[in-house]
């Protein structure tokens, strides 16, 4: 069994999380906007990393005030059904116990995804018509609330 630990998004991960974005998504995120996100005080990103140093995944997010939207969740195809996606979210969960809620938008047909969230407590608060394209699909939006500290 591998070793993956959830570390902090930093410059030696772009390149990694660049290629698996190109894999994973028609419309991928470019080395140069996931660096742009090193700099963004509202970004939490976050990277699994396999022990050899082998990127399998990441998790980025951007904060308004107390609200948090998970922008991607992404996992390497050779790292898949591991539960790196699910260790994703619930560190990233468990690093934002100072939001009140967080949401993010999922493929309708992507079910494996839709299971994933609701396992980790999000619940379908509404449909965005036509909101993905390549091809074009409503996204189901889903939301948590979190138990905040403040």
């Amino acid at each position: 069994m591998r070793t993956i630990c959830i570390v902090p998004f930093a410059e030696a991960h772009v390149k990694a999380i660049a290629e698996i974005e190109q894999v994973c998504f028609p419309d991928p995120w470019t080395e140069q906007g996931l660096r742009e996100e090193l700099d963004n005080g509202c970004a939490r990103f976050l990277t699994a990393v396999d022990q050899d140093g082998t990127i399998a995944g990441y998790i980025g997010c951007h904060t308004v005030l107390d609200e948090g939207y998970i922008a991607n969740v992404a996992v390497s195809p050779a790292y898949r059904r591991q539960g790196i996606g699910r260790r994703l979210v619930q560190t990233l969960l468990e690093q934002s116990q100072d939001l009140s809620f967080v949401t993010l938008e999922v493929r309708v047909s992507n079910e494996p995804a839709i299971a994933l969230y609701q396992g980790c407590g999000f619940q379908p608060v509404g449909i965005r018509k036509k909101f993905y394209s390549h091809p074009t699909e409503d996204a189901l939006l889903m939301t948590v609330t979190l138990e905040t500290n403040r």
